[in-house]
């Protein structure tokens, strides 16, 4: 099975990597993580503090249009997840901006866990702040989902030559209609480092987690996490 979900990120990225007009812009990774963790919940097994997940993607942007993939190995429903995205990027003065939509697709299930957000955001310096709104009928499988949204603020600052320092806080409210059928508001965090290795490798590590653990358990543990990127 790990072999299977391999390849298809492979592939994914294989396909990304097609020549491109040569004005484009092209950017693409490959990581190793320990554990995936998104937006403070763990994406497999919850019993185990450590079950590596294979990543990768790649950007291309043309002016300040962009379209790209990104995709991870997960503990559930076909065992891979593959992110589209698309959106416009600039600046306004010494404001950075970012709006876009993403869709979140699981090959190999059902399409119930699926989902589709805008979102936006505005950085100045080393903080940003997004927020992203569902406008799928599900939110990764929660029925009447559509409303939801993610607030988040991230902030990266290079402490001294290659050594950044990052942080990151996001909370997650339900429309009205999901919180009507049980689902619950909760905050995640991330606090970390980054590190450039040379040669386009860069070593992260980061301590993430989620609140509201009485309601949804060890998948919102906090937990240390090491990474390993390649730039390609």
């Amino acid at each position: 099975m790990k072999n299977r979900h391999l390849t298809l990120i492979c592939a994914a990225v294989a396909v990304l990597a097609a020549p491109l007009p040569a004005l484009a812009d092209v950017a693409g990774n490959i990581a190793v993580t320990t554990k995936y963790k998104y937006r403070g919940q763990d994406q497999s097994d919850p019993a185990e503090s450590v079950l590596p997940a294979v990543q990768g993607g790649f950007d291309y942007s043309l002016g300040g249009f962009y379209v790209g993939n990104w995709n991870s190995s997960v503990g559930f429903l076909g065992g891979t997840e593959m992110d589209f995205y698309g959106g416009y990027r600039g600046e306004f003065g010494p404001v950075a901006y970012d709006v876009g939509l993403l869709h979140y697709y699981y090959p190999g299930a059902t399409s119930a866990a699926d989902t589709t957000e805008i979102y936006g955001s505005v950085g100045y310096g080393p903080v940003s702040l997004k927020y992203s709104s569902t406008v799928s009928s599900k939110y990764f499988g929660i029925v009447d989902g559509q409303g939801t949204g993610y607030l988040e603020v991230n902030a990266k600052w290079e402490a001294t030559k290659g050594l950044y320092l990052i942080g990151h806080y996001g909370t997650t409210q339900f429309s009205s209609d999901a919180k009507a059928g049980g689902a619950v508001n909760y905050s995640d965090f991330k606090v970390g480092v980054d590190y450039d290795l040379g040669g386009g490798f860069t070593l992260g590590g980061a301590y993430a987690g989620a609140n509201k653990k009485s309601t949804y358990g060890d998948i919102n543990k906090s937990r240390f996490l090491l990474t390993v990127t390649k730039a390609l």
